[in-house]
């Protein structure tokens, strides 16, 4: 592979410290992208010798080809300064709040892009489907679909590619997977972090846009879609995007079946938090929520009438990261066999990454007394972490981990009518302590 150029806008944010430099240093680490030049743009008054020290503590090895440059990202002249310091065509990640992103989309119109550019956008991509609408058409003046790289780094996590492995290459799974033997699906990403300084970015998101809309869909899509014939980029974005048209909340009522809530102060491994509205940088009118839960529905042939619940919490004591296919119960069970109370269960792990089976058999005291007992496998953590994958495919110019314009415009179609009615005031913002399990009653009892 040639040497490749890699500009990081918003180079001094959390996103680049936490996630985006980490993967990318393992990304190196594994002999990928050799000779990378990185560059690092943002407002902070930083100089080369800060900004190398941050990559370097990020990477875990020192790396000297890179550069620090102060720019208003939003400012064309400021762009051009960039852009001129990169070897060649650039990848550009926007690792920015989506406002942000789009105004520098637009200042960018006016940089000469060199050929080749590929611009690289964080989720959530827009703040609504007419803003996402709007900055794909300005993207596409910008460079071709192509070199287009909505990245969702869940996409990468070895779990969620598991699911592809799981469904599609064992027979015993795939034939049970439709609404003649699946009672409901539920995909749960409840995190036992709280706000942990991200106010400038959260307080304007919250629970729905951050994980529900960017995120948790494109699990219900890979649990939902239906067989590809290959793993190739348009084939798989195709099934993806033909779920996620057929997907809308259950019964068009997001009064009933949407839920929101946010925490109040509360106790979470061993340190007192105070509450979501007294957190530094939050705006309490902003009524922003922590815990988002919504029920939504698969009209296609194989999954109609099958509730599937998409549920993320933050400050959550009970950090609960699986989705779970739950099954019918057998339509009859012989007198004389007892305790088949619990149905079956496909549970599949994101943290930590496993497999696992519960279902019932004959107990080990009394033979006709069933226990449910789970069988268990580790998924293995993959050769790359999260964004290490997704970045691998922008420099490999292949679109599998990239959210397609189409299925970004999808996503915020289907919780539109969520944030409508919390706007409305249709469903009231609960609370939970912080360190809690949340709020726990079911949505919807299949």
């Amino acid at each position: 592979m040639t040497d490749q150029s890699l500009i990081i806008l918003g180079a001094s944010g959390d996103l680049t410290a936490r996630l985006l430099l980490p993967g990318l240093g393992a990304l190196l680490a594994a002999g990928h992208v050799p000779g990378l030049q990185l560059i690092g743009a943002a407002t902070e008054d930083w100089d080369d010798a800060r900004w190398q020290t941050r990559v370097s503590e990020s990477f875990g090895f020192p790396y000297e080809k890179t550069r620090y440059l102060r720019a208003d990202v939003t400012h064309t002249d400021d762009l051009r300064a960039v852009l001129a310091a990169a070897d060649g065509p650039p990848a550009i990640f926007f690792a920015l709040p989506p406002a942000v992103t789009a105004r520098a989309c637009e200042a960018l119109l006016d940089a000469d892009l060199p050929d080749g550019t590929r611009l690289v956008l964080e989720k959530p991509f827009g703040v609504s489907s007419e803003t996402a609408a709007q900055l794909n058409n300005l993207l596409t003046r910008l460079v071709p679909e192509d070199r287009i790289h909505r990245v969702d780094h869940f996409l990468g996590k070895s779990t969620v590619l598991n699911i592809l492995g799981l469904r599609f290459a064992n027979r015993i799974f795939e034939p049970l997977l439709n609404s003649t033997h699946v009672a409901s699906v539920d995909i749960v990403f409840d995190e036992d972090l709280a706000l942990e300084n991200r106010a400038g970015y959260y307080d304007r998101a919250g629970a729905l846009a951050d994980m529900i809309q960017s995120h948790l869909l494109q699990i219900l899509g890979l649990l939902a879609m239906e067989p590809p014939t290959s793993l190739d980029a348009g084939e798989l974005r195709d099934r993806l995007a033909d779920v996620l048209r057929a997907t809308h909340i259950w019964e068009d009522n997001p009064a009933a079946f949407s839920r929101r809530a946010r925490y109040t102060a509360g106790s979470l491994r061993s340190r007192h938090l105070p509450g979501y509205a007294e957190e530094p940088g939050v705006d309490p009118s902003r009524n922003t929520e922590t815990l988002a839960e919504v029920v939504l529905a698969v009209d296609t042939w194989r999954w109609a009438g099958v509730p599937f619940r998409l549920r993320s919490g933050k400050a959550i004591g009970d950090s609960r990261k699986e989705a779970v296919v739950t099954f019918r119960c057998p339509p009859r069970v012989p007198d004389g066999l007892t305790g088949h109370d619990q149905p079956d269960r496909l549970r599949i792990g994101f943290g930590p990454d496993k497999l696992a089976l519960d279902f019932n058999i004959n107990g080990p005291d009394d033979p006709f007394e069933l226990d449910q007992v789970t069988l268990e496998a580790g998924f293995g953590p993959g050769d790359l972490p999260p964004y290490g994958e997704v970045l691998r495919g922008v420099f490999d110019n292949d679109p599998t981990l990239s959210i397609r314009a189409d299925v970004a415009e999808q996503c915020w179609r289907i919780v539109e009518p969520v944030t409508a009615a919390w706007a409305a005031g249709k469903v009231p913002l609960l609370e939970y302590p912080a360190g809690s399990p949340g709020i726990t009653d079911s949505l919807l009892t299949p």
